[in-house]
């Protein structure tokens, strides 16, 4: 953001910070990264010719003039590697099978359905995981998408 021609958030890096961002831009990083850090040179106060203005930026690199803005204000605020990488993500609920639990459901789907029933379903899979306390609940939306992953069918 900028307030009448002038950034609020300015970077000004450290030698060793500049070296460390060029190392990125010349390696083997992911192309996010290796942009971010192409951006944080750019926008340097302490270059020779001065930092180049965020649309400069944007369109030497061929990103938003607000990711330019995002990847400044986020250096400024929570440091060089924080700007660099991606930021974690908040709405994201917990896996309800971890790896372990996966297996078990994999072995259980290819093992003989319980008495009285033709073959597996999904509501019986997610039940008997229940039962032996793998998780304390499950639909039968994640007993379906694990084994459709693990290319597993129930029955």
């Amino acid at each position: 953001m900028e307030i009448a021609g002038r950034k609020k958030h300015r970077v000004k890096l450290k030698s060793e910070e500049r070296a460390a961002l060029r190392s990125v831009v010349d390696g083997q990083g992911s192309k996010e990264r290796r942009r971010r850090a192409h951006i944080l040179l750019l926008a340097d106060d302490n270059r020779k010719d001065g930092a180049l203005a965020d649309a400069s930026i944007a369109s030497v690199l061929d990103a938003a003039v607000a990711t330019v803005e995002r990847v400044r204000r986020r250096y400024v605020l929570d440091g060089l590697e924080a700007a660099l990488g991606r930021r974690p993500q908040t709405n994201r609920k917990p896996r309800k099978l971890d790896g372990e639990g996966e297996a078990k459901l994999t072995m259980l789907a290819r093992s003989a359905p319980p008495d009285g029933c033709a073959r597996w379903t999904l509501n019986l899979l997610g039940e008997r995981l229940v039962e032996l306390e793998v998780v304390d609940s499950i639909s039968h939306e994640t007993v379906r998408q694990v084994l459709k992953k693990t290319a597993s069918s129930p029955g």
